[in-house]
């Protein structure tokens, strides 16, 4: 992909308009050029120019639950073209693969000697339900979760392979888009508790916020999808649950530890900007998800005296002089 003069600072991939309007403002506010591609209907030549000096991926897995399953892979061989012609991607191909893979995500928290669940792929009921019997003592209930996830979606709580065969029978649908799917082990917490959110800018903690679930999946941290007010409904195809709204609360006192792994996490995965999520269970800290794609939550950072995109746009920033 041959290099040319760029006419922006900043490409910005999308799929989700809505999620990104805070960013394309503190770019705007901050003077910084910037143009965007749209992931639904997008094309590009191996081999041409990018017209901007740096790209930051927005791109999510659960564009899917939204009808543009395309994009997906789309932003993934861009993103592996633009790391082939050394051009500076923010969250790249790397970090992007890592959240479509649930699988590698447990792969990589194992290797790192980080706790997480116990996970277990397959793409057959029979072949799950022979490793069921053929392994150690499988424990119930357990969540079902797709490979490529996104926004909680098609996340089930099940007690048995049977109520396994029953969903996915029931509709098969729910294989999209990539035919996979994990049994994972369901980790005892305190659901008055929560779970914990730590987001990540340039390798270091950003904020954290305790999110209380109320038995929903969709934990999405933008107030577009969940608004935290009483009554209000997020913009967010995954569909809505009878439980109460999600509840957001800053963290600042998040222990030493989870931070520490933290940083690992995204160390490892190539993560620029992104979401790692833990629950605690018995005094033990367990994390189950990586997020590349990081949907900021402006309320809570303004809790803690600053508002996160205007942080995002100062590593931007650093990100472009080191790319001169």
């Amino acid at each position: 992909m041959a290099r040319q003069a760029p006419g922006h600072d900043v490409l910005v991939l999308f799929e989700h308009p809505e999620w990104q309007q805070p960013l394309f403002a503190a770019l705007e506010n901050a003077g910084i050029s910037f143009t965007a591609l749209d992931l639904k209907r997008a094309v590009f030549e191996p081999g041409s120019g990018v017209d901007a000096r740096l790209v930051f991926n927005q791109a999510s897995p659960s564009a899917y639950v939204r009808g543009n399953a395309r994009a997906v892979p789309f932003a993934l061989a861009y993103l592996k073209a633009l790391e082939h012609a050394d051009v500076p991607v923010i969250n790249g191909a790397r970090a992007f693969a890592l959240e479509l893979s649930k699988t590698a995500q447990c792969a990589m928290l194992g290797r790192l000697g980080i706790r997480t669940p116990r996970s277990i792929t397959f793409n057959d009921v029979d072949a799950l339900d022979a490793r069921v019997k053929a392994g150690a003592t499988w424990r119930w209930p357990a969540l079902l979760k797709p490979e490529q996830g996104g926004s909680g979606a098609r996340i089930e709580k099940v007690g048995s392979v049977d109520e396994v065969r029953a969903l996915l029978a029931a509709d098969p649908r729910l294989w999209e888009p990539d035919g996979l799917f994990l049994l994972q082990e369901y980790v005892e917490h305190d659901t008055e508790r929560g779970i914990v959110r730590m987001e990540f800018l340039g390798g270091e903690l950003l904020y954290a916020m305790r999110v209380l679930s109320h038995g929903r999946f969709n934990l999405c941290p933008s107030e577009v999808c969940n608004p935290g007010t009483p009554g209000a409904e997020g913009i967010c195809e995954v569909p809505r649950s009878d439980a109460p709204p999600v509840e957001f609360f800053a963290y600042p006192e998040v222990p030493a530890a989870a931070v520490a792994a933290g940083r690992r996490i995204v160390e490892t995965a190539g993560i620029d900007v992104g979401g790692i999520e833990y629950l605690e269970s018995n005094g033990e800290l367990v994390f189950y998800d990586i997020n590349a794609n990081s949907n900021l939550r402006p309320a809570i950072a303004r809790e803690l005296g600053f508002d996160p995109f205007v942080r995002v746009v100062e590593y931007v920033k650093g990100r472009l002089a080191r790319a001169e």
